[in-house]
């Protein structure tokens, strides 16, 4: 082997390499550790690059939509389009608080009166299932309850809970305000990254060109363009899903004449938001919102639930966020349910997208290594001789 500058280069950085990660193996818990520092130091500008990256969604309509009104390269388009993006979005947030919040609360003095009712009846019905089947009391008084045992260990609790209640407010009045300055530091780091995304863009550019060759750079723009466009699509179709299955419950609970239709309707597009599993937290909710009022109220709005639903995932969600992220359905399933078991809720929005975007990585590099394959084997043909060898042209 002959030792020029370049093989020299190489071997120095295997050798780095190596001993970096055999430390990392030895002590990776003390690397998780820096890691999570790391994360927990870095939430708010990682918050104001998500904002950042919502707001762009509907600011990027709105710039192109001002295109008419101003020059192609006027000051004032960037700065307006940024504050009608945060005014459509606070606007929405405002409008259904407005909507929903008088409706919540004639919810509520409706359930303070209806509660009561609610379990006078079952009282009633209990005193008639135990009057036609008295044999239920009698396995009933057999079960013994130690009712000292349970008074011991309540008052034990109360009294342990009281010692550290005043712990638990303080820890959550230093939460209340750590989330606070973190939304509103995370808010103004999202102001500057859509004030300034070109020049972000172009010095990105110009670091991963100084550093990396132009082939890693091409391929690694290749991959951010694509997980921009599918994660943009991707929260697009979704909040477009949620609303049109929103205004389905509602029109549909209206003509039925059931109650909280406008509520239930809210709340099913709010809880739609999360693919697959949401809208079923939004079904919990006002089954038992009607269920207090009317079991039969319950029945059948859970049969329009879950007509509506496969309605929504066979015809509409194919159409509006299955297009957008290419992803087969039975994928958008296993994503949803590996992010969910990581990360929660964040997790089955996250893993959507980004599987769309393995999943689109792999079929583009399956199809190009099988297109290699061919062309070999035209170029290259196979041929048989008299006496049975097989011979490559």
């Amino acid at each position: 082997m002959e030792f020029n500058r370049d093989t020299i280069n190489k071997i120095r950085g295997l050798i780095l390499f190596t001993v970096v990660t055999v430390i990392v193996g030895i002590n990776y818990t003390r690397v998780l550790e820096l890691l999570a520092s790391a994360v927990h130091m870095a939430a708010p500008f990682i918050l104001g690059a998500v904002i950042a990256f919502i707001l762009n969604v509907p600011m990027r309509w709105i710039e192109t939509s001002l295109d008419r009104v101003f020059k192609k390269n006027s000051r004032l388009k960037r700065p307006l389009s940024l504050i009608a993006s945060i005014l459509f979005v606070a606007g929405v947030l405002f409008l259904v608080m407005f909507v929903v919040m008088p409706q919540l609360v004639r919810t509520l003095w409706s359930l303070q009166n209806s509660i009561p009712v609610f379990f006078v009846e079952v009282r009633e019905q209990l005193e008639r299932l135990f009057a036609e089947n008295p044999q239920i009391l009698t396995q009933i008084e057999q079960v013994h309850i130690d009712w000292p045992k349970i008074l011991n260990e309540t008052l034990l609790f109360l009294k342990n809970g009281a010692s550290s209640m005043l712990d638990t407010t303080v820890s959550a009045a230093v939460s209340i305000v750590s989330g606070m300055s973190t939304f509103l530091i995370g808010f103004i780091f999202s102001m500057y990254i859509l004030l300034q995304k070109e020049n972000l863009s172009r010095q990105m550019k110009k670091l991963l060109r100084a550093f990396l060759p132009e082939s890693v750079v091409e391929e690694t723009l290749r991959i951010a363009a694509l997980t921009s466009k599918t994660f943009s699509s991707f929260l697009a179709g979704q909040c477009v899903e949620a609303v049109i299955l929103g205004s389905m419950f509602f029109a549909v609970l209206m003509i039925l004449d059931l109650p909280y239709a406008l509520l239930v309707g809210v709340l099913i597009a709010f809880t739609a938001l999360i693919p697959v599993f949401g809208a079923f937290i939004g079904w919990g909710i006002g089954a038992f919102l009607m269920l207090i009022t009317s079991p039969m109220d319950a029945l059948l709005f859970s049969v329009v639930f879950f007509v509506l639903q496969q309605i929504e995932g066979n015809l509409i969600y194919p159409h509006v966020v299955g297009n957008s992220v290419g992803l087969p359905s039975i994928w958008v399933l296993a994503a949803v349910t590996l992010g969910g078991s990581m990360m929660g809720v964040p997790g089955m929005l996250i893993f959507i997208p980004l599987c769309s975007v393995l999943y689109t990585l792999l079929r583009d590099e399956v199809n190009e290594r099988l297109k290699r394959k061919e062309k070999e084997e035209t170029q290259c043909p196979v041929t048989v001789s008299e006496d049975g060898e097989h011979n490559i042209g």
